[in-house]
């Protein structure tokens, strides 16, 4: 998929749903589905990732955002996905487009094969000029299980299909040196390091929504690391995306890395959950360059309960974040591997093995372009 002018757009909650009647925003979807077909007579192509099915659901379960436990959040994301999506194809119709919905869950960005399966549906969508809203299937997902926020699951998407820009829009102008209902705060316009700003982004919730501007740095992070620029910008605005991309009103833009890693390194370093991880011992972080597999005879501590293939994070024992990498092991095979050093591997899997966790074509380093994980609890 040729990058240029292609666009994936985040839109939050609260610009789709009133917050009192939690009824769809017609007059915002009119903008924004207008600003859509212009884009597309200019020549892109946009995707569209959208919150709101939970709000648009609430109140035929009887609830509020206030009461609503996992069980109505679930039932209401079935009952507003036909409300979301009739209200994106009447507006749709209206300017000549058709619609496509594209239902995902945590497995789908985590395992690659998912992950290819559905960039291909992605793009054969695209090659027929039909528009994908992608969102989360809220009504099978658990806390454990999900991914939780639609501003990383709308990076995910950018990475997937080789975006040229993310647009995520917000209730806000972009990100703030600090909360921007301080005096004296001010927008930040332009981020090259979005770890400067972690932890003025920290916290903050919208009524409706899952995610503060914390999950939109991390979102933004990802789209960087892939050569793809990031919009923070307010949704209410007339020709919303436009006026972003033209650069015609205020917003923060994330400038990407100028030297984007591949789709591979790219979908092994950028992670919704941690699978599982590893600690390595001194010896073997000392001089760790990713040029060599991670053996047992390295490994000092195995967390999590993972299969062979997830992707793994490696800390060194002082819980500094090294690499990501898939896994040749589960967790079961990982620790008896790693508890029984004098005893072969074949002997003690059933299988011949050259117990490596993780092979070199498989890791990634971690670097200052990406965010890096606090390592769990350590468990042997």
């Amino acid at each position: 998929m040729p990058k240029s002018k292609r666009i994936v757009v985040k839109i939050g909650s609260s610009l789709l749903a009133n917050t009192d009647r939690l009824t769809p925003r017609f007059g915002f979807l009119q903008r924004l589905l207008d600003d859509v077909a212009r884009l597309r007579d200019e020549g892109y192509e946009v995707i569209l990732t959208s919150s709101g099915a939970v709000a648009l659901g609430l109140k035929t379960v009887g609830m509020t955002p206030e009461t609503a436990g996992l069980r109505d959040k679930q039932a209401a994301a079935a009952c507003g996905m036909p409300l979301l999506l009739n209200a994106y194809k009447q507006v749709g119709l209206e300017f000549g487009f058709e619609i496509a919905q594209i239902l995902l869950v945590l497995d789908d960005f985590e395992d690659h094969r998912r992950f290819l399966n559905t960039r291909n549906t992605v793009a054969r969508l695209m090659e027929s000029r039909i528009v994908p809203i992608v969102n989360e299937n809220d009504t099978i997902t658990t806390e454990e299980i999900r991914v939780g926020d639609n501003d990383r699951l709308a990076a995910k998407i950018a990475q997937m299909v080789e975006a040229e820009s993310l647009i995520i829009l917000t209730e806000v102008d972009g990100l703030y040196d600090r909360n921007p209902e301080e005096e004296g705060a001010q927008l930040v316009e332009e981020v090259h390091n979005v770890a400067d700003y972690v932890e003025a982004a920290s916290g903050g919730f919208s009524e409706l929504g899952s995610g503060g501007m914390l999950t939109k740095l991390k979102a933004a992070n990802m789209a960087q690391n892939a050569g793809c620029t990031a919009y923070i910008a307010n949704g209410d605005a007339e020709a919303p995306l436009s006026s972003v991309l033209k650069a015609k009103r205020k917003c923060t833009v994330c400038l990407p890395n100028p030297d984007p890693v591949s789709m591979w390194e790219t979908w092994l370093a950028d992670r919704l959950q941690m699978a599982g991880s590893i600690v390595i011992n001194d010896e073997a972080a000392k001089d760790f360059d990713g040029e060599s597999a991670i053996r047992r005879t390295d490994v000092i501590a195995v967390n999590g309960d993972f299969t062979r293939g997830d992707v793994l994070h490696v800390y060194d024992q002082e819980s500094n974040e090294l690499a990501r990498g898939l896994s040749d092991f589960n967790s079961e095979e990982a620790r008896i591997l790693m508890r029984n050093l004098e005893l072969p591997a074949r002997q003690l899997l059933g299988y011949q093995s050259d117990a490596e966790f993780i092979r070199p074509e498989n890791l990634v380093l971690i670097e200052e372009r990406h965010l890096a994980w606090d390592a769990p609890d350590q468990a042997a």
